[in-house]
């Protein structure tokens, strides 16, 4: 574990983080990578995705691009317009030029990760993301 990424203490209230991917075995992954910091919940496609979006509040989502039935970024697209302040990470197996422009413009994505994502780099960016989603809750309610 690295020295950077900070482990709650037992019985402290985890954030939490809401992890989008069609394959299972990249859902285990990231939920073994991510459970000891944050509370998971798991979806395996965007209209999951949106649903678990309206059961609780979130921090964080961790969404695929590719995926059946509907892309990870039309999916952050979407959460931002609903939860502002609701951090989103892309992770995905390339980035296009114009898919960048899009994650910038349209969903202020507020990182994306290219696959393989290390496991270190996977905490610390959804650590972080978590820091800024309540810079972002204190400085509007400022």
């Amino acid at each position: 574990m690295s020295k950077d990424t900070v482990q709650p203490p037992p019985g402290e209230v985890r954030d939490a983080v809401l992890i989008v991917d069609d394959e299972e075995s990249l859902l285990d992954v990231f939920e073994a990578a991510l459970s000891p910091f944050f509370d998971l919940t798991r979806a395996t496609n965007t209209r999951d995705a949106d649903f678990q979006l309206q059961r609780r509040a979130f921090k964080v989502v961790l969404a695929d691009h590719l995926m059946p039935g509907g892309n990870g970024m039309n999916f952050l697209v979407r959460a931002r317009e609903e939860f502002p302040h609701m951090q989103r990470i892309l992770v995905t197996g390339y980035m296009k030029p114009e898919m960048l422009l899009r994650s910038v413009n349209e969903a202020a994505l507020f990182r994306y990760l290219l696959k393989p994502v290390a496991v270190a780099e996977l905490i610390k960016v959804v650590q972080d993301a978590a820091q800024a989603h309540d810079a972002s809750v204190a400085a509007a309610n400022a």
